[in-house]
């Protein structure tokens, strides 16, 4: 299991990237907000999206679409990937169940 350090580094850049992300679409459609260990991710609907730490275990939870995935971090890959080997990936995760709240595609930058 990763150091806590590196954990917490990790989160914190995957964070930033959704938050970024979320910027992109208008607040109207799309509402970002984080609080240290969360990002809520909240439609004109008032759907979510929850993106939250998993300290114990090392990994980041998404709740969305009705359901709730779990994703290991990846170091050979630099990805996080789901912990049942079903190849979802965190960021697409997240910018699917976006899309299917908000309507509004979520756009990663580099």
């Amino acid at each position: 299991m990763m150091d806590e350090a590196t954990y917490n580094q990790l989160v914190a850049g995957a964070f930033k990237r959704i938050l970024a992300a979320a910027d992109g679409i208008d607040p109207d459609v799309l509402e970002a907000e984080s609080t240290g260990d969360m990002v809520t991710l909240t439609s004109a609907s008032r759907e979510k999206c929850i993106v939250n730490t998993q300290r114990a275990v090392r990994q980041i939870w998404v709740a969305g679409r009705g359901q709730g995935i779990h994703f290991s971090y990846e170091p050979t890959r630099g990805l996080w990937l789901d912990d049942k080997g079903k190849g979802l990936e965190l960021f697409r995760f997240v910018a699917d169940v976006v899309q299917d709240i908000s309507g509004e595609p979520l756009t990663y930058r580099a």
